[in-house]
């Protein structure tokens, strides 16, 4: 009986997962430029900490200004954090990630960035981000997921609502640094 009580749990799953695809929520955030500093990124028009969507995008964004100067990156990242900034563990975490070369990691979450064009993203600089229907489980929290060309599934990152002057910020996106599928021109196999 075994066997039966499995095909029926597969069809429970599979009528599960096609619900949520159905209420799932796709957003394309796209940029006008990528901005270097925290000024610019503060001032850019598609800024809002208001919106958890733009929160997400930027953190992405700061995340790509890592390799080119690593303090404008922290304080990109300072501001979308809110009132709990970096810590020298955070920096630490992020310095690890970056150590080994992998810069393309975060470029691989815009549209058109694929291993086979060395994760060279299309222009206008656009990201999917998608939210599903668990994402907003947890009371002032929300989980979007960022698509990424390198990865077989979306990455989740989550930010919390701060009520009192109603803007989100983030609070959990190292799966943004999880290793992807490796650029053509690395790759040894290819």
């Amino acid at each position: 009986m075994a066997f039966f009580d499995q095909l029926k749990n597969k069809a429970a799953q599979a009528v599960n997962n096609a619900v949520a695809s159905a209420s799932a929520k796709t957003e394309k955030f796209t940029f006008s430029d990528i901005p270097a500093t925290a000024a610019a990124m503060q001032t850019a028009p598609e800024f809002s900490l208001k919106n958890p969507y733009s929160v997400a995008a930027f953190a992405v964004a700061a995340l790509c200004v890592y390799q080119q100067d690593k303090e404008a990156a922290a304080e990109m990242l300072n501001v979308l954090r809110g009132p709990r900034p970096l810590s020298t563990t955070d920096l630490q975490f992020m310095r690890d990630r970056f150590m080994d070369g992998k810069d393309y990691k975060p470029r691989s979450y815009f549209d058109g960035a694929t291993p086979e064009n060395d994760y060279q993203p299309s222009e206008p600089y656009t990201l999917t981000i998608k939210e599903q229907s668990n994402s907003r489980d947890q009371a002032d929290m929300i989980t979007l997921y960022m698509v990424s060309g390198g990865a077989d599934s979306p990455r989740p990152v989550t930010l919390r609502h701060k009520p009192s002057t109603d803007e989100w910020f983030l609070w959990e996106y190292s799966s943004l640094f999880l290793d992807i599928r490796v650029p053509q021109s690395a790759n040894p196999w290819a």
